[in-house]
């Protein structure tokens, strides 16, 4: 039986992460090796310092490679800026052949018309993923898989994501310059989606959002299918500088409080006047408290305004946070209170192999591209 190797590769503002895994037919994926570390040269997901960036990149997946025994020859990369850009388009065509039954070249046909886009941005723009929700034949709606059926018309619906060329060309040469070629650049909140979310929730509504350290990636699902994507340029690492600079400490410092005590009920009197003594420093627990809840108010009423006003009433499932942000005790409550939806924290599968450490929010992302990758070929 012949396995087949795969690699992901997640550039992020604070960590890049590489896994390595692979798989056979009928079987899951295998977790081969695993490799972190600091990301420099990259900030709210756009690559600022190529040389800086190559070097974080390759100490990953040189790390995985360790741990896999096999090179990564060839990756796949997840992107996150909020200059990536998608929104939702429909195509039309007539159906070709005499007997109106609408074939495989029928479907390309229509998915051909959707994807044209303006030719003033050809040159400026890249086309990352064009996903088909749902097709109609004759106006009739909501129909999933229209190959084979009658009809003499074929309207689809589809959501398409586009990426500024140099943004994406700065990546590659970025994973090039680490000795490792890009197969495909995947948009990180579909990747992270699918390590996260169940069947139920899609079909249900729900809206997705991953907190990394300096953005958070946004996808909305109903009825089973992609409504929105985007990314907004706000991520932990701005409560981590508010607290910062609100309490005057260092931002290591500051991000060791914030993962240790804002989860702590604000309802014990005694624990809301508590005063932390640490590092030479008195902290008043309401003062990082009260910075704390400003600033995630501040990110969940952002994630918010990217919900249409007509789908809220929809969004069943409520809420799905992960990343590495939610590693804060206590945000489910605090963003639950804010959105006034359900809320959970989303963890990636628990894969075989060696994934141990890989059983986190913060590794939704990478492991989420790995599953788009395989479900996708």
């Amino acid at each position: 039986m012949k396995r087949r190797n795969f690699a992901a590769l997640d550039v992020g503002s604070s960590k890049i992460c590489c896994v390595m895994a692979d798989t056979a037919d009928g079987e899951d994926l295998r977790i081969l090796g695993v490799g972190c570390a600091p990301s420099v040269g990259v900030q709210k997901g756009l690559v600022t310092n190529l040389d800086a960036a190559k070097v974080s990149i390759k100490k990953a997946i040189k790390a995985a490679e360790q741990s896999a025994g096999m090179k990564a020859s060839n990756v796949y990369v997840n992107a996150s800026s909020n200059n990536i850009s998608s929104f939702n388009k429909r195509g039309v065509i007539a159906v070709s052949n005499r007997k109106q039954i609408i074939t495989e070249d029928d479907v390309d046909r229509v998915l051909d018309i959707v994807k044209q886009t303006d030719e003033n941005d050809e040159d400026e723009t890249t086309l990352l993923h064009l996903i088909p929700q749902r097709y109609a034949i004759d106006k009739q709606e909501g129909i999933k898989d229209p190959r084979g059926m009658h009809g003499f018309r074929l309207d689809c619906d589809a959501h398409i994501v586009t990426a500024p060329y140099s943004t994406l060309e700065n990546l590659t040469k970025s994973v090039r310059g680490a000795g490792s070629n890009v197969e495909q650049i995947i948009y990180a909140p579909l990747a992270s989606s699918e390590a996260v979310l169940t069947e139920d929730e899609r079909q249900s509504g729900v809206i997705m959002a991953d907190i990394g350290a300096g953005t958070t990636d946004i996808a909305i699902f109903k009825d089973g299918y992609i409504v929105r994507t985007t990314t907004i340029p706000v991520g932990g690492s701005s409560i981590t500088h508010d607290i910062a600079v609100g309490l005057n400490i260092p931002e290591d410092f500051a991000e060791s409080l914030k993962c240790q005590y804002v989860g702590v009920d604000p309802s014990d009197q005694a624990i809301f006047e508590r005063v932390i003594n640490e590092n030479g420093y008195a902290i008043p627990y309401k003062d990082l408290y009260d910075i704390t809840k400003s600033r995630l108010d501040e990110l969940m009423r952002l994630i918010m305004l990217e919900l249409p006003d007509e789908l809220y009433n929809s969004m069943r499932a409520g809420i799905v946070l992960t990343g590495g942000a939610t590693n804060m005790p206590g945000i489910e409550n605090l963003a639950a209170d804010i959105a006034r939806l359900p809320v959970r924290i989303g963890t990636p599968p628990d894969l075989v192999g060696v994934s141990d450490n890989l059983f986190e929010p913060c590794f939704a992302t990478v492991v989420g591209t790995l599953l788009w990758t395989l479900n996708s070929n």
